[in-house]
């Protein structure tokens, strides 16, 4: 799944092998739905596929199958859903990329949108990618009961009290002397709203029962940041090529990230022990759960 071929295995499961598999359907996917009819303008439809079909991880939808296999649903119905989190995911990084924002102008080895088109564009092409991933819930979830259950949550996770807040917070709050509760608390939405949702979405595409629910939303707390605390050690010790991103640039902002309030050593121990802390969650699953327990463990080995 990454660039080093790094190979998890847990009762013969390649996280890389599935991963694989699993972009191509995904990638499969979105292509289509992007597929729009003449009322599109051609840029905005080139912006959009731009940033959606860029070479990425696709760690959020392939949660999205995952947690429907676990759960003993099939990932093919959970498809929509998973192509749905990516739109949303796309577009807040589009948003996140803009100068107003995170000013970044390289995303994923390559021009932001912004750069890659103009602000306009961008703006326009996130807006579209967020109203899209509603579109596709709507029409290619089933049944229809199950479809709106997804499109709440979404709704929920992606919002003012979800992501959206998150990020506002992390901009009014990037310059402070906020302490961990405060860090954490602005990433649990941040980031990992959208990581609960994922599993919450391949959940419902899957019928599962109430103790399982509870289960992935355990997994999925711990799992979000774990991935955040990551992501701020890659921001401090990463490779700017293997990341695709450039680095040092919440140092150099003076943003409040975990190591900058815990150390090196001490982000490391407690994105471990959050880690361990999910997959101890999964206990109550009997099976198909191999690929959830390798991807919890990538994230903490993951270069980029």
């Amino acid at each position: 799944m990454t660039s080093s071929r790094v190979i998890i295995e847990n009762d013969s499961f390649s996280l890389e092998d599935y991963g694989r598999a699993a972009r191509e359907r995904i990638d499969r996917a979105l292509l289509a739905y992007t597929n729009l009819d003449s009322g599109c303008p051609e840029q905005l439809r080139e912006a959009m596929r731009y940033s959606l079909l860029a070479p990425g991880k696709r760690l959020r939808p392939i949660l999205v199958l995952l947690a429907a296999e676990a759960c003993g649903g099939e990932s093919e119905a959970a498809i929509p859903a998973a192509a749905a989190v990516e739109m949303i995911h796309t577009y807040s990084l589009i948003h996140d990329d803009l100068p107003a924002m995170d000013d970044d102008d390289l995303r994923r080895g390559r021009p932001t949108c912004h750069k890659a088109f103009d602000e306009a564009t961008a703006i326009l092409a996130g807006d579209a990618l967020l109203t899209l991933a509603f579109e596709v819930l709507a029409e290619h979830m089933q049944p229809p009961v199950v479809a709106a259950a997804c499109c709440a949550a979404l709704a929920r996770a992606a919002g003012a009290t979800g992501m959206v807040g998150g990020q506002a917070d992390d901009l009014a709050g990037q310059f402070s002397d906020g302490g961990i509760e405060a860090l954490e608390a602005i990433h649990r939405r941040k980031t990992g709203a959208m990581f609960l949702v994922s599993l919450e979405l391949g959940a419902l595409s899957a019928g599962a029962t109430l103790e399982q629910r509870q289960a992935l939303t355990i997994y999925g707390r711990c799992l979000g940041l774990a991935f955040q605390i990551t992501d701020d050690l890659l921001d401090v010790r990463g490779d700017a090529a293997a990341m695709g991103k450039r680095v040092q640039k919440d140092s150099d902002h003076g943003k409040l990230t975990f190591p900058s309030l815990l150390g090196i050593d001490e982000s490391v121990r407690r994105a471990e022990a959050l880690v361990n802390e999910a997959c101890a969650a999964l206990a109550p699953f009997e099976t198909q759960t191999a690929g959830l327990h390798a991807l919890a463990h990538y994230v903490l080995q993951r270069n980029h």
